[in-house]
């Protein structure tokens, strides 16, 4: 998860003017534990009176997502959301209990892209993986109802 401080200077160094409406997302950003949608941002911005609006909200998380500070995941549900992260290419593994979501290491991977690409002749220029199950916490819930 990324800080509002880290979002703030990221768009200071990309030359972007720190506004309020900036300042406000990076806070409501910071806050997030887990995945979050353009919605609940709005609804916490409602309730804390920041004044964001719809399209501040939506043209924000585009610009936050074009400087790797937040991930668009594209959840089982068919939802899209957003997860904030440290701008490092990386991938996720979001509960689909909670919502938390973790970041992966690309190191993991390497030996397998290079396979993918080996067998069908490929040479892989990118790639975007999302993992969804259940995190330690809501496996525990999950045993305690069954």
């Amino acid at each position: 998860m990324v800080a509002g401080d880290t979002i703030v200077s990221t768009l200071q160094r990309h030359g972007y003017r720190i506004t309020a409406p900036r300042r406000g997302m990076a806070r409501l950003i910071a806050e997030r534990q887990g995945h979050f949608t353009a919605e609940d941002l709005l609804r916490a911005s409602r309730r804390q009176r920041a004044g964001l609006g719809r399209a501040t909200v939506f043209r924000s998380l585009e610009l936050l997502a074009s400087l790797d500070l937040v991930e668009r995941v594209d959840l089982p549900s068919g939802e899209h959301a957003y997860v904030s992260c440290e701008p490092a290419h990386h991938h996720h593994l979001v509960c689909s209990g909670c919502g938390r979501a973790v970041g992966v290491e690309e190191g993991d991977l390497d030996a397998a892209l290079r396979e993918i690409g080996r067998r069908t002749g490929y040479q892989i220029d990118s790639h975007r993986l999302e993992l969804f199950g259940l995190c330690a916490t809501c496996q525990r819930a999950d045993s305690k109802v069954n």
